[in-house]
């Protein structure tokens, strides 16, 4: 077991056996209609400790999440982190470790300025620290956490799930696949064989891969097994022909809340949730957040109303922030 996950298993052993004496009630088999929506720590525990961190990840396992999510960029010698975007001055010290650095590129038609992960070695990577990127969070936990490889998120994953006995879902996502294949530093390829080499190329693995683009996606389901998720932020992407088309090659989508429930305290619930079930789709919402500026009016300042409201809507599964409060908001 490598140092880095010895280390952060240590740190939350005597909570992570107090967790696990706690958890949720067990969920049926990963891919069988469950009795209550997946937990999915979205970036990890990120609302708790800096985003992408091994130690987010372990935090939000202790929480009762069933899956922890890694955004995956590529390094320049060809190596996946988990790095939320590509760009990584807001999320790491690079700035002041590596001024000189500093350039502007356009990503998916973007122009940003920036330190960009492939024009760094993973050896260089390793001397970053995280830190949080929100102001309005705590940043006590900064420049403390490393910048994890996939290989090392999946070795945790694996060891929590030892830990606890049952087994902690990944749920990766591939940030910007077209720009990083043009670049020649595709996500897909050394994405597939790191769950390969884990035993994790199959349909009822605990492991999902979403993205919002579709075209890589449609590779991917004639490339793997695992269950693939649409991401989908616009109305033309869910209507209901739309929905059965992406059926053709995904398990399910990850939808914006504001495309199920809408924004306004008077706004009504689409029908997203049941024109996806329809299709055959199960629909995963993002992202939950109890912050003013995130959350939506409709729930009088409540982050557990809108969890409430989305499960009697017949949400598959929660992106969250915080995971404990998804995770309460269920047992509320």
């Amino acid at each position: 077991m490598p140092t880095r996950i010895r280390s952060v298993l240590r740190l939350l052993a005597p909570t992570l056996l107090s967790a696990c004496s706690t958890a949720r009630v067990p969920q049926p088999a990963l891919g069988q209609p469950t009795a209550a929506p997946l937990v999915i720590a979205h970036r990890g525990a990120s609302g708790h400790r800096p985003e992408h961190t091994l130690e987010g990840y372990a935090l939000a396992v202790q929480m009762g999440a069933d899956f922890i999510e890694p955004d995956l960029v590529s390094t320049k010698d060809g190596v996946l982190v988990a790095r939320h975007e590509n760009e990584i001055g807001a999320t790491t010290d690079v700035a002041t470790k590596f001024a000189a650095r500093k350039t502007r590129k356009v990503v998916d038609g973007d122009t940003i300025s920036g330190w960009f992960t492939e024009d760094f070695t993973l050896a260089e990577l390793r001397t970053l620290r995280a830190k949080e990127r929100l102001s309005f969070r705590s940043h006590v936990y900064d420049g403390q956490f490393l910048v994890p490889t996939f290989d090392d998120v999946l070795a945790l994953a694996d060891s929590l799930g030892r830990r606890r006995g049952r087994a902690v879902g990944v749920y990766p996502e591939t940030k910007h696949p077209t720009y990083s294949r043009s670049i020649g530093l595709p996500i897909e390829e050394p994405m597939l064989r790191a769950l390969r080499a884990r035993g994790l190329d199959r349909a009822d693995a605990p492991v999902f891969i979403q993205s919002f683009e579709s075209g890589n996606l449609r590779v991917l389901s004639k490339q793997t097994r695992i269950r693939l998720i649409q991401l989908v932020s616009t109305a033309p992407q869910v209507t209901p022909a739309a929905l059965r088309d992406i059926a053709t090659y995904a398990y399910g989508v990850g939808a914006n809340t504001r495309q199920i429930v809408g924004e306004d305290s008077a706004a009504v619930p689409t029908s997203l949730i049941a024109d996806a079930h329809a299709a055959g789709l199960r629909v995963h919402a993002w992202t939950l957040r109890p912050e003013s500026v995130f959350l939506a009016k409709r729930y009088g300042g409540d982050p557990l109303a809108e969890v409430r409201e989305l499960v009697r809507l017949g949400v598959d599964g929660l992106f969250g922030d915080y995971p404990d409060q998804v995770v309460r908001g269920l047992r509320h």
